[in-house]
């Protein structure tokens, strides 16, 4: 059940944080926190979700209702799919701009090696593979 990610029971959410399971379950069912269930149909929460608890509480003690908070917290998901959309987007852009980038190089030293042949004689490549042969 571990995935990397540390992940806690109810109970052990309430006793880190001190807010009570009653508070944690509510927020739970506004949609303010997510739990996992497990196959016993147990609720876990990531141990971002403490982070989380004590964002809530703070934007409750400066008078945010529980709506508002909800609403701040999907426009911040909405503004982070966005930018990874962004950010994939730009990543294909600079994939293709290396693969053509890739491709005119690999042109140019055909060019080159092309251009190279025509300029040497036949009888100057015969004398460099001769010095090859004796000098290995």
């Amino acid at each position: 059940m571990n995935n990397g990610v540390e992940k806690l029971r109810i109970g052990e959410l309430a006793e880190i944080t001190g807010i009570t399971k009653r508070t944690i379950d509510y927020y739970t069912n506004l949609g303010l926190l997510k739990a996992e269930r497990s196959t016993s149909n147990y609720r876990y929460y990531k141990s971002d979700a403490i982070e989380r608890l004590y964002k809530i509480e703070e934007m409750k003690s400066s008078g945010m209702s529980l709506k508002d908070i909800k609403c701040t917290f999907e426009k911040e998901h909405q503004y982070e799919e966005v930018d990874i959309q962004e950010i994939r987007l730009h990543m294909q852009t600079l994939q293709n701009e290396v693969a053509t980038l890739l491709e005119q190089m690999k042109q140019q030293e055909e060019t080159a090696q092309t251009t190279i042949k025509n300029k040497v004689s036949k009888e100057s490549v015969a004398l460099m593979q001769s010095l090859l042969l004796l000098i290995t």
